[in-house]
């Protein structure tokens, strides 16, 4: 079917109370595992290139764009295709192009002031190309001239008051929030701060996004998206999945050498750990119940 459009997809699922999930990408592998673990819970995905992952492609982002988007047009489900964490105003600029309905526009190192300026102006160009912005805000350390703390640093926290004062100044789609969650956890060990996050949800009218999410345990997800929570980003997870799975399979194999016979168990890894995500982001929608 058609790309779908991220703005929709999350707000239809901010709108039944849930989430849509969000897997980042860096491998044809990884496009055909997300697909195809969606597809055995009959549910919408999104697709994540981040702009860590157009480096490790030599700076290039058509390439794995293009396969995406050939995958999802070829998909049961809805599919769509976002930049993530993008702080290249010239990657920025190829999103259009290749297929992108949305950006994470990331300005979220710079001080507060900077930040806000900077996303302003990302997301005023943005809206005029027909891109959904999502943006981040560092913790409140940022303000006074100081450098923010990393939104997702241990004990990072969004402010409340900035978070309005951001969204309405920026105009921006949606908003990553701190919460508790860090980025490149391996363990699921993450205790998100509710209280905050339903604080966050009541002041804000733009979808929430959390990031950071291999690292929050299951229980921990649902009740993060019972309190706002309408986009969950995963990439470590999947990572892990097929790490563990090609060494499994080359523990056992040691003479193996034709990499489509560990790669397919690493993409079948990826695949259940895809569904096993969304249907824990299902079961916290009251439309589940």
């Amino acid at each position: 079917m058609p790309l779908a459009a991220t703005g929709d997809l999350v707000a239809q699922a901010a709108a039944a109370r849930g989430a849509v999930a969000a897997f980042n990408i860096i491998t044809l592998e990884h496009v055909e595992a997300v697909i195809t673990g969606a597809e055995a819970v009959g549910a919408p995905v999104v697709l994540q290139i981040s702009e860590n992952a157009v480096k490790f492609r030599y700076g290039r982002l058509l390439p794995l764009a293009r396969a995406a988007v050939a995958a999802a047009e070829r998909a049961e489900i809805p599919v769509a295709l976002h930049l993530d964490h993008v702080q290249s105003d010239d990657l920025l600029r190829q999103a259009p192009d290749a297929g992108f309905s949305s950006v994470m526009y990331d300005a979220a190192r710079l001080p507060y002031a900077e930040n806000l300026a900077t996303t302003r102006a990302a997301a005023e160009w943005g809206h005029q190309q027909g891109l959904w912005i999502e943006a981040e805000l560092g913790e409140v350390g940022g303000k006074n001239g100081l450098p923010p703390l990393d939104a997702h640093a241990p004990g990072a926290r969004t402010d409340p008051d900035q978070a309005r004062e951001f969204v309405a100044a920026t105009g921006v789609d949606a908003l990553a929030v701190a919460v508790g969650s860090s980025h490149a956890m391996t363990s699921r060990t993450a205790v998100l701060d509710h209280t905050l996050l339903t604080d966050l949800s009541a002041g804000l009218t733009v979808p929430l996004v959390l990031h950071g999410s291999s690292g929050v345990p299951d229980g921990e997800l649902r009740r993060a998206v019972a309190g706002g929570i309408a986009k969950v980003n995963v990439g470590t997870a999947l990572n892990a999945a097929m790490t563990r799975a090609i060494r499994g399979f080359l523990a056992a194999n040691p003479e193996a050498v034709d990499s489509r016979k560990y790669l397919s168990v690493g993409r079948e890894a990826m695949a259940a750990t895809v569904q096993d995500l969304i249907t824990v982001l299902r079961s916290a929608s009251p439309a589940a119940a």
